[in-house]
């Protein structure tokens, strides 16, 4: 495939193809413990997405989604993989969903709190990971709860723990790790938000780079690569997203 080498500097200005990876959510990316560096399935799409350019790729690497977010946004790198979002839609385009990822609550195995509609209650704290998609959708959502922020997803539970608060908040494999980890802590059933990971790029790099960047996605999908590639790392709990029309689910265009 050729591609457009106005395409080409769109996506790769600098020569290399930035990709900024998250390790605060390890369904997504972790080091590989044999040689520390990333791998996972946005790993795997960032690879894939820079020999489909024809460039090298470079990984710029964060421990926490909301840094993440600010190198693509401040475009300091050139793609990123996150949770499908309004606020973060208005300096990033989004493709469509590439892998679907439930959001649960964790408590305490004494906690009163027995269901997800018990946790919005005056006085309680629920922590979750500084500008995670948790963080953004439950500071949207909760109107009586008070919510504190860990430095990053990972940390969430240790921090509910020290400051004895009522609720932690996260990816549920990460929860169920830390509840493992720890012992006398327990999910509630069922989830309170279903996230759209999907892969975005500076909107300044125009329409045009933001359609190959969801096409790829797609193909991605329909090819088997990303269910293929969930498989190999290990990943459970998390699904491929299905076909979705862009423009349904793309933050800016449903704020315009």
């Amino acid at each position: 495939m050729t591609i457009d080498p106005h395409l080409v500097s769109a996506f790769a200005p600098t020569g290399r193809l930035r990709a900024s990876i998250n390790l605060g959510n390890p369904i997504l990316a972790n080091k590989d413990p044999a040689t520390g560096l990333p791998r996972g399935v946005s790993v795997d799409l960032a690879r894939g997405f820079a020999a489909r350019l024809g460039v090298e790729l470079e990984l710029v690497v964060f421990d926490a989604a909301g840094k993440s977010v600010e190198a693509v946004a401040d475009e300091r790198a050139d793609i990123g993989f996150f949770a499908i979002d309004l606020q973060r839609g208005v300096h990033i385009a989004f493709t469509a969903a590439y892998v679907l990822i439930e959001g649960s609550y964790l408590v305490r195995e004494d906690s009163p709190i027995r269901s997800n509609d018990e946790v919005d209650r005056e006085g309680r704290l629920v922590v979750v990971g500084k500008g995670s998609a948790y963080d953004l959708f439950l500071s949207r959502e909760l109107r009586h709860a008070h919510i504190v922020r860990s430095q990053t997803s990972p940390t969430v539970v240790d921090t509910f723990v020290v400051q004895r608060a009522d609720v932690a908040a996260g990816v549920r494999q990460q929860l169920e790790a830390d509840a493992a980890r720890l012992g006398g802590l327990r999910l509630l059933d069922g989830r309170f938000m279903v996230i759209q990971q999907a892969m975005g790029t500076p909107r300044s790099r125009g329409d045009e780079a933001a359609a190959f960047l969801s096409a790829y996605v797609e193909e991605m999908k329909a090819s088997g690569f990303v269910a293929a590639a969930l498989a190999r790392h290990g990943i459970e709990g998390a699904s491929v997203a299905p076909p979705v029309d862009r423009a349904a689910i793309d933050p800016a265009a449903r704020a315009i």
